[in-house]
């Protein structure tokens, strides 16, 4: 009896040393959210000039690809190790003069062809490969938004 308490004994040691010296664990734990910028989404004028935004007739949604990878998750089955947004941005990037004054800003997006949820609420994650399709509204809350060249830029994110 004696000897099978030493070589249980010798076999934990040896488990735990090999585990404590092992390195990409923490790595392993973290994971990865990489996040691919595809096109980039055209805004167009409604008939009254006061809203310019994807979703008007002849605008384009911008696309991304999105690839979440964790072996944590994977270990444990989890389906919510990363969440994505894409929240409305404070102001143009550029646009004429008095074209940003004025302005609400809203972003919505579609993960995997999925319905339409607002920008700034975070929908789960499970490892894999995404898709996300991006879109950006402008609405000006006084007059009309003046003839010119507009960029807006949302930002996704993968938390």
């Amino acid at each position: 009896m004696a000897r099978k308490r030493r070589r249980r004994n010798d076999l934990f040691l040896l488990t735990a040393a090999v585990l404590a010296s092992s390195q990409p664990a923490p790595a392993a734990i973290i994971g990865t959210c990489t996040i691919m910028v595809g096109a980039s989404g055209t805004m167009t004028a409604n008939p009254t000039i006061g809203i310019l935004g994807s979703t008007q007739a002849g605008g384009q949604s911008a696309g991304a690809t999105i690839t979440a990878s964790s072996l944590l998750c994977s270990l444990l089955n989890l389906l919510d190790c990363y969440s994505v947004s894409a929240p409305a941005p404070a102001a143009f990037t550029s646009s004429p003069s008095g074209g940003g004054t004025n302005v609400n800003f809203a972003t919505a997006y579609r993960l995997d062809s999925g319905a339409s949820t607002a920008g700034s609420t975070t929908q789960k994650l499970t490892n894999g490969t995404h898709t996300v399709q991006v879109d950006l509204t402008a609405t000006k809350s006084s007059g009309i938004f003046p003839a010119g060249s507009y960029q807006g830029m949302v930002t996704v994110r993968c938390e």
